[in-house]
């Protein structure tokens, strides 16, 4: 049976929660704090004719504001020639949580799914994982707008011009994931390696391995893993190649 916190009475835990939210506050007012430095920051031109091309063709970047004012993207990472199962986990899982935009819509700000594959194999993949958000292939087209993937960025659109304001890096995509958020509310956390839990928890394994399982949910690089949310789709069996970028 693996370890678990210490049983105490109902006031002994409420004086140690109201210990832990004076952290908490104190870090919900500095996230404020750096949002709005965030809203400071000075921005970048983007060429707001570079084309991509999506489900109706080819396009130039400002439509993708679809009259909005501002436009959020994730970039989406993209092995070439790799079936469904060998595209990226963690993208993968990110996008999952990016299923509607109907609130983004309200508050002026369209939202995109940027990706550098070819355009005849990104459109099978997003009919498979059934998504709902317009999605683009960036192939060819440089940076910021293509170039490396993995990240949220964010644009403002001044008339026929555009510019970039804002881009994450390394984990600043959590804060769209919101399973994520949930599991660092729970006693097991996320299970991942690099957390810092007490000793005697569940065995952790990397990211990627929670992030890709069987079908039965456990972690596994093996022939039989896919990307998570994947196993929600019709047709998602056991494969016995993953096919990954540099497999093949």
């Amino acid at each position: 049976m693996p370890s678990s916190p210490p049983v105490v009475d109902l006031a002994t835990w409420q004086a140690a929660r109201d210990d832990l939210l004076v952290r908490e506050k104190a870090h919900t007012r500095e996230g404020d704090a750096i949002a709005a430095a965030r809203r400071r920051l000075p921005m970048v031109e983007v060429d707001a004719a570079a084309r991509l091309v999506g489900a109706g063709g080819e396009v130039p970047f400002l439509d993708l504001f679809d009259g909005r004012d501002e436009l959020v993207v994730y970039q989406h990472m993209w092995w070439d020639g790799a079936p469904h199962q060998g595209q990226c986990e963690g993208c993968t899982t990110t996008a999952w949580h990016l299923q509607d935009a109907s609130y983004l819509h309200a508050r002026g700000v369209s939202f995109a799914v940027l990706t550098t594959g070819a355009w005849d194999e990104v459109a099978p993949f997003v009919e498979f994982m059934g998504y709902r958000q317009p999605w683009f292939s960036v192939r060819d087209v440089p940076a910021p707008i293509g170039g490396e993937m993995g990240y949220l960025k964010c644009f403002l659109r001044q008339g026929e011009r555009a510019f970039m304001t804002y881009a994450t890096t390394g984990r600043g995509n959590e804060r769209v994931n919101s399973s994520m958020g949930l599991l660092d509310m729970t006693v097991r956390g996320r299970g991942e390696a690099w957390e810092d839990t007490p000793d005697g928890w569940p065995e952790p394994v990397s990211p990627s391995g929670t992030w890709r399982t069987d079908v039965d949910g456990h972690p596994t690089w093996g022939g039989t893993g896919r990307p998570v949310p994947q196993w929600t789709r019709p047709g998602a069996t056991p494969q016995t190649d993953l096919g990954r970028h540099g497999s093949h």
